[in-house]
């Protein structure tokens, strides 16, 4: 399929003084600034309100993580697991629900999506997931969308704001919910296709597993040029949990070798790896030098779009902190950081804050 070129962006600039390195060329003519969870940094994640804040401030595309009901409608949560992200231990009907689980091999404890209809959770109200860092003034205002809402909400926008707005949906936990008999990937196809929007828009399907990015492949073929895939990667020791499921070896580093983007790039059109797969930190906390994984990955004709940059001084590399408090809101920081990985050659990337992604991009 055709590179994620769709939308005009700036083009990448001279590299940052301290990147002893080359400028590294990305394969699509301009970068997308992706917003993870919507503009999550400044909303609670996976709500109307997060992703129209991101498109507000200039997100190309907007990132609905998607899991399961118990009536089989995908809705926008970050994880199953919903306490951290929603009212429901304040809600006393509820609480004869709370149950431990295994999720891709973890035991979790709390209460999950797949255990409600769809009409029980529009009862809850989201809340901030990091109220350490982040503000909870917007706790118990907004619903758990479902995808078809989301849809709605974003051709709305495209059409208000007379440009293209891109979605990437991640199948979240995707043998876990197919073992659950809830399996998600004929339903999002499903949705994708009921919807005017989405047939012609730009659409990613991102996944950590991969069975079900080949199985999507083949479902695809080359009918729907407007749907690409998007592997996502995950730290090099750890496995993707299908592969787990099925016994087998793989890594998520054996992955990220040129042997394995060859293998990743003839089923996805991109890969997302976590930002410090692509500019490791040094020792100290400071950025380091870059890997290799961008050349690689574009020497297989796979665009590069990682995972994530936040605006708080908690989350970036030292030599980019503004004071000492791991809280302090850092744009200036976080666009510096951005930059040196624009000049490592990503194709787009997630951001918590769109408007400081577009910064980044637009201020070179």
């Amino acid at each position: 399929m055709k590179p994620l070129c769709w939308i005009a962006l700036a083009t990448l600039g001279l590299a940052l003084p301290y990147a002893a390195h080359a400028v590294e060329k990305p394969i699509a003519a301009k970068v997308l600034v992706i917003g993870h969870r919507g503009a999550s940094a400044l909303r609670p994640e996976h709500t109307l309100a997060s992703y129209g804040k991101a498109i507000a401030d200039g997100a190309d595309f907007i990132e609905p993580d998607l899991v399961m009901t118990k009536d089989g409608v995908p809705v926008a949560r970050h994880e199953n697991e919903i306490s951290g992200t929603t009212d429901v231990a304040s809600h006393p009907e509820f609480a004869g629900r709370k149950t431990t689980k295994t999720i891709d091999g973890h035991a979790v404890t709390g209460w999950f999506t797949e255990d409600f209809t769809l009409a029980e959770l529009k009862t809850l109200r989201a809340r901030e997931r990091l109220p350490e860092l982040r503000s909870t003034k917007y706790d118990g205002q907004f619903q758990i969308p479902t995808l078809d809402e989301i849809i709605d909400f974003v051709a709305t926008e495209s059409a208000t704001r007379e440009r293209v707005i891109g979605i990437i949906p991640e199948i979240k936990h995707g043998t876990y919910f197919q073992k659950a008999k809830l399996p998600m990937e004929d339903r999002v196809l499903a949705i994708l296709a009921a919807h005017a929007y989405t047939r012609t828009a730009p659409v990613e399907i991102q996944s950590f597993e991969i069975a079900n990015l080949r199985y999507l492949r083949d479902k695809l073929g080359k009918s729907h040029p407007n749907i690409h895939l998007l592997q996502l990667l995950d730290d090099a020791k750890e496995q993707p949990y299908d592969v787990v499921a099925a016994g087998g070896k793989l890594t998520y580093g054996e992955m990220m070798t040129p042997a394995g983007l060859r293998d990743i790039a003839g089923y996805a059109d991109a890969i997302g790896p976590n930002i410090r797969a692509i500019i490791p930190l040094a020792k100290d906390g400071t950025l380091g030098q870059p890997t290799s994984l961008a050349h690689d990955a574009h020497a297989v004709k796979l665009e590069l779009h990682p995972y994530t940059f936040r605006p708080e001084n908690h989350f970036q590399a030292k030599n980019f902190w503004q004071g000492s408090d791991p809280k302090a809101f850092n744009e200036a920081g976080s666009i510096a950081e951005i930059r040196a990985y624009l000049d490592a050659g990503v194709d787009a990337f997630f951001t918590d804050d769109p408007a400081i992604g577009r910064k980044a991009v637009d201020g070179r």
